[in-house]
């Protein structure tokens, strides 16, 4: 919670002394407009990733399990920790930097160096700096186009909600299926799958990964298209 708070500081410091603008431009406080981006982002994600969940159990044939007690508590828990960090990941890469990038070199080099970042950080996160050249390449450029569609949500909407909305309820519903430090399978656990070889290995993970965020991107253009998020919009830029 130190770090988050930190990291509010210096963004409203960045943004107070280089723009001279307040840290509302970030879109962050949280006003019914914004809270109804963030819910959106957070139902869509959710949603998007249980079909993406059905559907690999579909083609690798997936065996899961439902866990005989559940720990509510633990879920609860799961849901604090991943808002947090979600947020500060979000402020870091969607945040004041990107803000300052887009007014000084343009939105499309300021989103396209963010997301570069956003990938070459997981590649750290994930411990894989001795890992070959291809498994990074490949967290490079799927965690890469994530951080470039959440940060295209970023410069369209002009509030970090709807990407925050995305990025929690990617992080969270997966935890539900999946093994992961500190909160994994929460709900169910994997006891069998056929693995893909060779080619059709490749072929399914790059759709594993790359799918979501293609879905996203164009469910972002058709809501910016919409009345409802136009409103949206130029609400928040009134504030």
């Amino acid at each position: 919670m130190l770090g988050l708070l930190i990291i509010l500081v210096i963004s409203w410091a960045l943004l107070r002394f280089i723009e001279k603008k307040n840290i509302d431009v970030l879109g962050i406080i949280p006003y019914s407009n914004r809270v109804l981006q963030f819910f959106i982002g957070l139902v869509f994600m959710m949603l998007l990733c249980l079909l993406m969940v059905v559907t690999e159990a579909y083609i690798l044939n997936v065996k899961w399990k439902l866990k005989e007690t559940v720990d509510f508590s633990l879920i609860f828990q799961s849901f604090i920790y991943h808002i947090k960090s979600a947020l500060t990941e979000d402020l870091v890469f969607r945040g004041a930097l990107l803000y300052i990038l887009i007014q000084r070199i343009g939105s499309k080099k300021a989103i396209l160096l963010s997301a570069l970042c956003f990938g070459v950080y997981h590649v750290f996160s994930y411990g894989m700096m001795e890992e070959r050249i291809i498994p990074i390449v490949y967290v490079i450029l799927v965690t890469g186009f994530t951080g470039y569609v959440w940060a295209y949500t970023f410069y369209k909407t002009k509030s970090i909600m709807l990407g925050l909305g995305f990025h929690l309820g990617y992080n969270f519903l997966m935890t539900f299926f999946y093994e992961s430090y500190p909160y994994g399978e929460l709900m169910f656990i994997e006891l069998s799958k056929t693995a893909p070889q060779d080619w059709n290995w490749i072929l399914f993970n790059l759709f594993k990964g790359l799918f979501p965020s293609i879905i996203t991107l164009v469910f972002v253009n058709y809501l910016i298209k919409s009345s409802c998020v136009i409103s949206l919009r130029n609400n928040n830029s009134k504030s």
